[in-house]
């Protein structure tokens, strides 16, 4: 059995130059964080016991007589990307909801592709599983994402990731001291909308007027310069973070009609009526979280005037994605043949799987 534990993250600054269609043309950067709230994949070979084949649990349950015939679309992708025809028992829960815009899908993505490879007593770097959850999501689902969400949860950590022209991926963790992390930290409060949506769907309308955007998006891309310069140099104020916030949510918001609403856009002015200096809808747009940067002792009057929303505390995270629990199948299938013998003698007929004899030892 493996348990694969893949962050969430908050991305600050350059979304949307993170898609192929631009990037491979213009080059593209992000600034995001990963986050102390994280979904949590379990995954088993499941034993030849049961009517169905395998059995995944999500938000639904589904048991299948065959891999292709299961409905999630990444577990679908990832099973046939990783040639998986065998039956297994995959469990999915998280910190926080799907399509709020913390990268769930991704890091859904990176952590089943990890215990995967947990499963085959194989390890797999951190850029090679970034690399291959891209694939899995935009060539084998044919998905409307970006690439920085699977970069960020195969790494974690507080980021600078460019995307060069020739498909290259370049992850830069920022060299700041903790203090001044912890400082930011602070200054930033997360609340839920209560709007959910499917991101890609708004994606593709974005991608559509991406051609006739690239003035906003250039816009956006400067943006992730100043804010490095920010955060790195100790002689700038951290309020100019929010400053920069509240200039990169108005470019944003004007890429497509869909990314706000009039419901998102009163939120966003209450907060600033409250004392927030900016902030910014994450992810694609159209609902979820709201991250605010508001001085820490204006956060009360920001609670209280968005009172009917949930405030979510958080955290910086260092760690990307990795293996929380590894047990060997060999363990698994000797308890499994004493069972057995229990029940029906030593000399019942093995029916276990038979399985690789090979050493397996995760770092993380």
């Amino acid at each position: 059995m493996i348990i694969t534990a893949t962050p969430l993250r908050i991305s600050f600054f350059g979304g949307g130059t993170d898609y192929p269609v631009w990037y491979r043309e213009n080059g593209g950067s992000v600034l995001s964080t990963t986050i102390d709230k994280r979904c949590y994949i379990t995954c088993r070979r499941l034993p030849p016991f049961f009517e169905y084949h395998s059995r995944v649990s999500y938000s639904k349950v589904e048991n299948v007589a065959r891999n292709e015939a299961i409905e999630h679309p990444s577990v679908r992708g990832c099973l046939q990307y990783m040639r998986v025809d065998e039956g297994v028992e995959i469990h999915h829960v998280a910190d926080l909801p799907a399509r709020t815009g913390l990268g769930t899908s991704s890091a859904f993505t990176v952590g089943l592709l990890l215990a995967l490879y947990g499963l085959r007593n194989q390890m797999c770097d951190k850029h090679r599983l970034a690399a291959e959850a891209i694939h899995v999501e935009q060539d084998l689902l044919g998905e409307a994402v970006g690439a920085q969400d699977q970069v960020s949860a195969a790494y974690g950590g507080f980021n600078r990731i460019n995307f060069g022209r020739d498909g290259s991926i370049e992850v830069n963790r920022l060299m700041v001291p903790q203090h001044r992390l912890a400082d930011l930290e602070q200054h930033l409060a997360l609340y839920f909308t209560g709007f959910s949506r499917i991101a890609s769907e708004i994606a593709q309308e974005q991608l559509r007027v991406t051609p006739q955007k690239k003035q906003e998006l250039s816009a956006m891309l400067q943006l992730v310069d100043e804010a490095e310069s920010i955060v790195t140099d100790p002689r700038r104020q951290l309020s100019e973070f929010g400053h920069l916030l509240h200039e990169g949510w108005q470019i944003k918001r004007s890429l497509t009609q869909k990314i706000s609403s009039s419901s998102i856009d009163e939120i966003y002015e209450a907060g600033r009526s409250a004392g927030a200096i900016g902030g910014k809808l994450l992810g694609a747009g159209g609902g979820g979280f709201m991250l605010f940067y508001v001085e820490p002792e204006k956060r009360e009057a920001l609670k209280a005037r968005l009172k009917n929303l949930l405030c979510v505390p958080f955290s910086f995270s260092s760690r990307g994605s990795h293996v929380v629990v590894y047990e060997p199948e060999e363990q698994y299938e000797k308890a499994l043949a004493s069972h057995r013998d229990s029940i029906y003698g030593s000399d019942s007929v093995d029916v276990t799987h038979t399985q690789s004899s090979d050493a397996f030892a995760l770092r993380n």
